[in-house]
């Protein structure tokens, strides 16, 4: 999330959105080791061999290590969800928070990680929402947008530009835009925080990580078509300050993603968040939300490298995740 310095402030010091087996002469059994299938739930099979002449040698295949899935999940996903958890436990702090949620679309499945209720600050990755109810308004009459304001939702999505998104809350924004997103997006947490200014801001805004897996689910699922393409569209195509978080799934999952970062001052103390929303795989086959509110002795570095290292592990890339850390002020 860039800068807020164009916008109205909270009260704070500082703000920067900153071997084989010779056989035995009588009988031979070999047990096939249980395995998990690659996507359904897991499947354990057992197979005995025919008895072999007394005087024959077998090798024996290869032994794959046994398999603990998660139900539903094959056990090679299951692995990376372990090692996202170990992952998780290993980051410091009291007042850190970090939550995942990853969605398969094809078998609907979805697996989390951390308190995904738990709400946390938007930052920039309210957006996207945004940017789904102004294509949704335009196509249905509800507010057209003009040649200036569709100009306006390229720099926002693409570089995540903030004076563009003023311009457009301002005119299509409003207590009515968060109430769609929470009725239509199912994004129930989303609430704009008081306090800070006289009238409902984009900027102050809070959500939980279980709002922006149910954004991308419904861009994905729900969108009109045309609004749907536009909008993976512009997530594949996002500015080189963008290019972390989801983006580390890596080049061949082909993802899209939209991510806000700002520095905060709250009940937590003044601190970094990092959050990531947006889809990797086949088609779109995936949905991923993360959100962290780093611990207040973290910085911005240590909050996108650990966001893109969870969507790495999770997609089975290699980490430390080769990822651009933005610029403070966006």
């Amino acid at each position: 999330m860039a800068s807020r310095s164009s916008r109205p402030r909270r009260s704070r010091a500082a703000r920067w959105p900153r071997p084989g087996v010779r056989a035995a002469p009588a009988l031979l059994l070999v047990v096939a080791v249980a395995a998990c299938g690659s996507v359904g739930q897991p499947v354990r099979s057992s197979t005995a061999a025919p008895l072999a002449p007394p005087t024959a040698t077998v090798q024996s295949a290869a032994v794959t290590p046994p398999c603990d899935p998660v139900p539903g999940w094959s056990c090679e996903q299951s692995a990376r969800f372990a090692a996202v958890e170990k992952k998780i436990d290993g980051l410091p702090g009291p007042d850190g928070h970090l939550a995942v949620s990853f969605t398969d679309r094809t078998t609907g499945r979805t697996w989390t990680a951390g308190d995904v209720t738990h709400p946390g600050w938007t930052a920039s990755t309210i957006k996207l929402a945004i940017a789904t109810d102004l294509l949704e308004g335009d196509r249905t009459g509800r507010s057209a947008l003009s040649g200036a304001d569709r100009d306006d939702m390229a720099a926002m999505l693409h570089s995540s530009d903030n004076e563009a998104t003023d311009r457009l809350w301002k005119r299509h924004g409003g207590d009515d835009m968060l109430a769609r997103f929470r009725d239509r997006y199912g994004m129930g947490g989303v609430a704009f925080q008081p306090g800070f200014t006289t009238s409902t801001y984009w900027g102050f805004v809070k959500c939980t990580t279980a709002d922006l897996a149910s954004l991308g689910r419904h861009i994905l699922d729900r969108t009109d078509p045309a609004d749907r393409a536009h909008l993976v569209t512009a997530m594949r195509g996002v500015a080189e300050n963008q290019r972390w978080g989801v983006w580390a799934a890596g080049a061949g999952n082909r993802p899209g993603d939209k991510n806000g970062w700002s520095q905060e001052k709250d009940a937590y103390g003044e601190h970094w968040v990092t959050d990531t929303v947006g889809f990797a795989g086949p088609d779109e086959r995936y949905v991923v939300a993360i959100m962290y509110q780093v611990p207040p002795q973290g910085s911005l570095d240590d909050g996108v490298h650990a966001v893109s290292d969870v969507t790495a592990l999770l997609f089975g890339a290699p980490t430390p995740a080769d990822v651009t850390v933005p610029e403070p002020d966006g």
